[in-house]
C-alpha cells in the first residue's frame, strides 16, 4: 500500500505544485546517513571504545562462554568425552536433585536451604547497613575525617578472600586457655554472651555459630565499599533541599528522614533488585575456608556442593544442574523483585 502523497509532501497552494517538509527532508537524510554517523562518533571516541573491549573480553570468556558447559545439565556425564559428545539424558539430573530420596537429593535441599538462609541474612542486616554508613559519612563535616573513616571501610574488600577468612579464624579461634582465645572469643565470654566451653572448642566448630560468623564477616568486608553509591547518591541532593527544611525546623535526623531518604530512594530500590538477584550467588571460597565436618549441616551451600560433586565426585551433570538451578532461580527472583517495585514505588531497574 503506498502512503498518500500529503502525507509527506506539503502543497503549496501559491505554486499549485507539491514540495517536500523540511523536518522530514532532515530526517530521511539522518536514516540515509545513519551508519556513516555511528562511524564518525566512533572514530571520535575510539579511545573510549578501546577501553570497552577489556570488559567485552571478561563478559565472552566468563559469561558468555560457559554457557556451552550447561549442556552438561542434561548429558551423562563422562570425564573423557566433551560435552558435545556425552549421550543426552533429558531431565534427570534435575528429577534426581529434586524428586530423588538418595543421598544426593538430601544434601541438595539442605545447601539450597543453607544458601537461602545464608543470604536471607545479608540482605536483611548487610544492605541496611551501607546506607547507614553513607549517611553517617555525609553528616562529618571534615573532609580530611571523612577520607580516613571511608579508608577505613573499604580496605577489607580490597584484602583477599584467603586473608578475611584467616582473620575471622584468629578472633574467634578457640584455647583452652583464655589467653590462648581470639579477641571476639574472649569479648564474648566475659558478656556471658556464650559459654565459656564454646569458645573453648571453638565457634567455627559449632553450626549453631557459622551463620552469625559468615553474616558478620560479610557485612565488615562489605559494608564500606556498597556505601560508595549511596554516599554519591547523597552528596548529589541539591542543598536547597536542605535549606528548606532548615527554614522548616527540621533538625539533622528529620532531614535524614524527611530529606535523604526520600532523595536517594530510587538507587535503594535498583540496589535492592540487583542484591536480590544475587541472593543464591554465594561463592564457594569463603565457606570452603571457614566450614569443617563439625559445621557442615549449616555451612554447606550449592556451589560447594556442586564443586564437591564436580571435582571431587565425578559427578559434573548434577553439578552442572544444581549451579543451572541456583542460576534460573536467582533470574526469577530478579524479575519479580523488578515487578514487585515498578507497581509498589515506580521505580525499577528495566
Amino acid at each position: 500500500m503506498k502512503a498518500p502523497v500529503a502525507d509527506f509532501l506539503i502543497y503549496d497552494e501559491a505554486t499549485k505544485t507539491y514540495r517536500e517538509d523540511p523536518e522530514q527532508a532532515v530526517r530521511d537524510d539522518v536514516e540515509k546517513h545513519y551508519w556513516l554517523h555511528v562511524v564518525r562518533m566512533v572514530a571520535k571516541d575510539w579511545r573510549l571504545y578501546i577501553m570497552l573491549i577489556p570488559m567485552l573480553l571478561v563478559f565472552l570468556f566468563w559469561r558468555y562462554f560457559p554457557m556451552y558447559e550447561l549442556l552438561g545439565s542434561f548429558k551423562v556425564a563422562d570425564n573423557v568425552l566433551p560435552v558435545s559428545e556425552q549421550l543426552f539424558a533429558g531431565f534427570s539430573n534435575f528429577k534426581l536433585l529434586l524428586a530423588g530420596q538418595s543421598t544426593v537429593s538430601l544434601e541438595f535441599w539442605r545447601a539450597l536451604r543453607n544458601t537461602f538462609v545464608l543470604s536471607f541474612y545479608g540482605l536483611l542486616f548487610g544492605f541496611p547497613m551501607p546506607i547507614i554508613l553513607a549517611l553517617f559519612f555525609n553528616e562529618i563535616g571534615s573532609n580530611i575525617a571523612r577520607s580516613f573513616y571511608q579508608v577505613l571501610t573499604y580496605l577489607p574488600k580490597f584484602m583477599s578472600t584467603v586473608v578475611m577468612t584467616s582473620l575471622v579464624v584468629m578472633l574467634v579461634k578457640q584455647g583452652a586457655q583464655t589467653s590462648n582465645m581470639g579477641v571476639i572469643s574472649q569479648l564474648l565470654v566475659a558478656l556471658g554472651m556464650i559459654p565459656r566451653e564454646v569458645a573453648n572448642a571453638g565457634l567455627l566448630n559449632n553450626p549453631a555459630y557459622f551463620r552469625a560468623i559468615y553474616v558478620i564477616s560479610g557485612i565488615w568486608e562489605g559494608a564500606g565499599y556498597d556505601s560508595i553509591v549511596f554516599f554519591a547518591a547523597i552528596i548529589a541532593i541539591s542543598p536547597t533541599s536542605y535549606e528548606a527544611a532548615q527554614i522548616d525546623g527540621a533538625n539533622k535526623w528529620a532531614q535524614m528522614r524527611y530529606v535523604v531518604l526520600p532523595s536517594i530512594l530510587s538507587t535503594i530500590v535498583i540496589m535492592l533488585i540487583t542484591r536480590i538477584g544475587g541472593l543464591l550467588n554465594i561463592g564457594y571460597e569463603k565457606v570452603i575456608l571457614l566450614y569443617n565436618s563439625n559445621t557442615f549441616v549449616t555451612a554447606d551451600v550449592v556451589s560447594t556442593f556442586a564443586n564437591r560433586y564436580g571435582l571431587e565426585g565425578a559427578s559434573k551433570g548434577i553439578a552442572s544442574a544444581a549451579e543451572m538451578m541456583n542460576n534460573v532461580i536467582g533470574m526469577l527472583l530478579v524479575i519479580g523483585a523488578n515487578t514487585i517495585a515498578r507497581k509498589a514505588a515506580d521505580t525499577s531497574l528495566y
